[in-house]
């Protein structure tokens, strides 16, 4: 459970923690509010692509008992990563670009496996977006194995618009489905990459299937022909690895 020192409380507070480049996992507001203070912060919240929730107040009041102003902050487990300022860098390094985009994937322990498998895979970053993903809690890093602290996390509002900046920089974007009619196996790899995975009950938006450049599977076997998220992704991964010669 997150600490009570993890909580930012109160309209100028939190807006002066923003305004600082902390790092924010989300802003809880009450639900109606709505002075002028308010609506700067939640401007300067979207234009740091920070997610918002708006709650009732007694979610608030069972966080604190202080004078919350109806907003209160959680501050973020990890340093959050622009992908447009990673990905120069990596290319500057003269190392061949992996990067992870997780679409909805919100199940925290999911998320933790899923970093880890990453981080031993060799990843230079996991994207996610700003709301629909799982919380980077205490939960998350316990479950990566420390992974979350050392892996890159980019967290942007809008997974489309970061799939055509990866293929505007050269890599090839495949979206792991099983409505893929080619199995990983036979499928190229090699070269600069993003991966798709998405969530278990949904899997990988229309918009984002379109969007990639290839759709891979992994052959199965059995009457089951679905696995956890977390499984598919150190498969697939490993096997990007293994194409690579890595």
């Amino acid at each position: 459970m997150t600490g009570k020192d993890h909580y930012i409380f109160g309209i100028h507070a939190v807006l002066e923690a923003a305004q600082a480049g902390k790092d924010l996992d989300k802003v809880m507001v009450k639900r109606g509010a709505g002075s002028d203070l308010l609506k700067k912060l939640l401007g300067v919240l979207a234009r740091m692509e920070i997610p918002v929730q708006q709650v009732p107040v007694e979610k608030l009041n069972r966080i604190t008992g202080k004078n919350h102003q109806g907003v209160i902050a959680l501050l973020s487990e990890i340093t959050y990563v622009d992908i447009t300022t990673l990905l120069p860098s990596i290319f500057e390094k003269g190392e061949n670009p992996m990067i992870l985009l997780l679409d909805g994937v919100s199940d925290v322990r999911n998320f933790g496996a899923i970093a880890r498998s990453a981080e031993c895979a060799g990843v230079h970053a996991i994207v996610i977006p700003s709301s629909g993903s799982a919380a980077i809690n205490a939960d998350a890093i316990k479950t990566s194995a420390g992974a979350l602290h050392r892996i890159p996390v980019c967290r942007h509002r809008d997974l489309l618009t970061v799939v055509r900046f990866l293929k505007d920089s050269g890599l090839k974007i495949f979206a792991a489905t099983e409505k893929a009619s080619e199995s990983m196996y036979s499928t190229d790899m090699t070269g600069p990459a993003g991966m798709i995975l998405g969530s278990e009950d949904k899997g990988i938006s229309t918009q984002l299937l379109k969007q990639s450049d290839s759709w891979v599977s992994i052959p199965m076997k059995g009457i089951i022909t679905s696995l956890n998220v977390s499984v598919a992704a150190g498969i697939i991964l490993f096997e990007m690895v293994r194409q690579r010669g890595e």
